[in-house]
């Protein structure tokens, strides 16, 4: 009883008070006006529309990816669009070098920058792991390594104008998924990472939110290809993704999870780890920590 009173009454409150709040706060198209926004993996699919809405909603926008003349493309629409400013920088997320350098460019077009969306992927295919190490390594550096190289240069503009990191990951990055083994252990990585840096930032006073998207299927023209014929589900639109992700991002919230049934924010949004954080948190001796 002492226990409950102590800890998971508390966490209880704190966790309605959480949800209650989220569900009343609205989110506005001005929110993103003149705001300074890096889009990765921006050249089609998710990151394309991302990139069409912000352009709308009349952002700064830098995107990148590997094809120049898909990304000239995506910067014309994105001005005939509204687009506060528009430029691209292409280039491989398999270049660690290239990652930093992006960032640093990036905030140079716009001045600064107010929101980082972390979205490219390499390929990836649905089939059993044949032990191929090598895709297992391209897998965790571009879809996850180069994802923290990218924040890590970002970090610095972002804590200046107190902006936000928003990392599109995926079901297969929260319950284990046959057939995508590297992908989905790129995805995990992205959970365990950037939900122990929330965390920091909240412990060392950083105002800089990490909002974790957790996708199903989207009906890009890459996943429609790769599944077709081997998975028997519903896919969701990726013009209504793109626009959650950024809802998700500008309104700071932990988590977003979209094409997925209902039931997933309940089932998967995880009280018990939550508690286990929570009661983690309480052993720290924050002081020390700081001071070391």
């Amino acid at each position: 009883m002492a226990f409950m009173k102590k800890y998971l009454l508390p966490l209880l409150g704190l966790f309605l008070a959480y949800y209650y709040y989220s569900a009343n706060e609205e989110f506005r198209p001005e929110m993103l006006q003149g705001k300074k926004v890096i889009v990765t993996g921006a050249s089609k699919g998710i990151g394309k529309e991302i990139a069409f809405h912000l352009a709308k909603m009349g952002a700064h926008v830098v995107v990148t990816a590997r094809s120049k003349e898909t990304l000239q493309e995506v910067v014309a629409h994105c001005l005939k669009l509204g687009a506060a400013s528009a430029h691209y920088i292409a280039g491989t997320m398999e270049d660690m070098t290239f990652a930093e350098q992006f960032v640093a460019k990036a905030g140079k077009l716009m001045g600064g920058l107010d929101m980082l969306i972390l979205n490219h992927i390499t390929n990836a295919s649905l089939t059993f792991f044949n032990n191929d190490i090598h895709h297992v390594r391209k897998s965790m550096e571009v879809n996850f390594l180069s994802y923290v190289v990218l924040s890590v240069a970002a970090l610095p503009m972002l804590k200046q104008s107190n902006g936000s990191i928003v990392v599109v990951s995926s079901l297969a990055g929260k319950i284990a998924h046959p057939m995508i083994a590297p992908y989905s252990a790129s995805k995990f990585a992205l959970d365990g990472f950037f939900s122990a840096i929330r965390k920091e930032h909240w412990l060392t006073n950083v105002n800089v939110s990490i909002t974790l998207c957790v996708l199903g299927l989207i009906d890009t023209d890459t996943a429609m290809k790769e599944v077709s014929g081997k998975i028997n589900m519903k896919a969701f639109p990726k013009e209504e993704c793109a626009l959650e992700i950024i809802k998700g991002g500008a309104l700071r919230q932990d988590e977003v999870y979209y094409g997925n049934s209902q039931w997933t924010p309940l089932l998967l949004g995880n009280p018990g780890r939550r508690l286990m954080e929570f009661l983690h948190l309480r052993r720290l001796d924050i002081n020390r920590l700081l001071n070391n």
